[in-house]
Formats: C-alpha cells, sequence, structure tokens
C-alpha cells in the first residue's frame, strides 16, 4: 500500500463520520490495529501508531484530560511528585481509562518502583489487551529486575500487538541470544 493511501486511511477511520468514543473503547482502534498488522512498510506503522496513541490519549473528560496532561508534562520535566499526584487523581476518576493507569506505570517504572509499575501494567492490560506500549513496558521492567526470560515473554507479546517496534525487537533477539548462548 502506497504512504499516501495508507495516510489516507487513517485519517479516514480517526476523523471519519464516527463519533469518536475516546480512550481505550474507541472503535476507530479496530481499523488501526488491522493496518498496523498489515502494512510492512516502518514510515506506514509509523502513521498507524501514531493515530492508535492519539486515540489512547484522548481522556473521557476535560478534567481528566487536564490531568493527563499535567501529569505527562511533570513526569517529562522530572517533577516525579507532581505527575504522581496528577496520574492518582486521574486513575481515581477514571478507573476504566487504560491510559491513566499506564502513564502511572511509566512513572512508578522511571521512579524505581517496579512492583507498583508491573500492577498498573496488568490494570492498563485488562481494560486494554493490545495495549503494546504497556506490554513492551513490562519487558523494561523484567529486564530491569534482571528476569530476562519474563522480559522476553512480554517483548515478544508486545511485538505480536505491534510488529513495528525496532528497539523492542532488538533488545528481544539480544535476550534471545543471552538465553540461547548459556544453554550451549
Amino acid at each position: 500500500m502506497k504512504p499516501r493511501n495508507l495516510i489516507a486511511i487513517c485519517l479516514a477511520v480517526c476523523f471519519g463520520a464516527t463519533a469518536a468514543l475516546a480512550d481505550q473503547k474507541d472503535p476507530r482502534l479496530e481499523g488501526l490495529f488491522q493496518l498496523l498488522q498489515q502494512t510492512e512498510d516502518q514510515q506506514q506503522a509509523q502513521v498507524v501508531q501514531t493515530a492508535i496513541w492519539g486515540i489512547w490519549f484522548e481522556a473521557p473528560s476535560a478534567s481528566t484530560g487536564m490531568l493527563l496532561k499535567q501529569g505527562q508534562a511533570a513526569m517529562s520535566g522530572g517533577d516525579y511528585g507532581s505527575a504522581l499526584q496528577s496520574f492518582d487523581a486521574l486513575v481515581k476518576l477514571e478507573p476504566d481509562f487504560a491510559e491513566g493507569w499506564n502513564r502511572r506505570a511509566t512513572l512508578h517504572y522511571l521512579m524505581g518502583n517496579y512492583t507498583l509499575s508491573i500492577a498498573d501494567v496488568e490494570k492498563t492490560l485488562r481494560l486494554e489487551p493490545r495495549h503494546f506500549g504497556a506490554m513492551s513496558g513490562l519487558g523494561l521492567i523484567y529486564d530491569a529486575l534482571g528476569d530476562e526470560e519474563g522480559a522476553l515473554a512480554a517483548f515478544q507479546e508486545a511485538l505480536k500487538m505491534n510488529p513495528h517496534m525496532p528497539a523492542i525487537e532488538a533488545r528481544a533477539a539480544e535476550i534471545e541470544q543471552t538465553l540461547k548462548s548459556r544453554d550451549i
């Protein structure tokens, strides 16, 4: 499929006649995940991934959208305390919003709170089983904990959801090679 055609399809899926429900329940996601599986071109995959992340970041309300943005800005700026306050409030107000849990999982990972991060990843995946960001994040947590088998399993699962993550694919290959060399 030509890049222009894929972009046109993404725009139609994302901004077409279907009203956006926001978050992981949005009906536009099904078509985008199909496109993500079908494309073999990395640039095309990036367009689709961006559209998926854009939908995941659509908070259910203006107030939760503000909390998401505030938390993300604080986390990006290294103000983990403020970020945690925002994400805690977000998941309390919208416990069925997967990206709230995923953002808090990311923050806990950055803070070294791996057990709390895993719990939030698990909640994210219960709400959005296709969340390749959460699943690859789980792999990063296990990798940081030295659990190579767990990391590899999570990375492989993430790549089933989204086969267009070269850094995750590379790390999975490294771990696989390490594990194979131990078996020799």
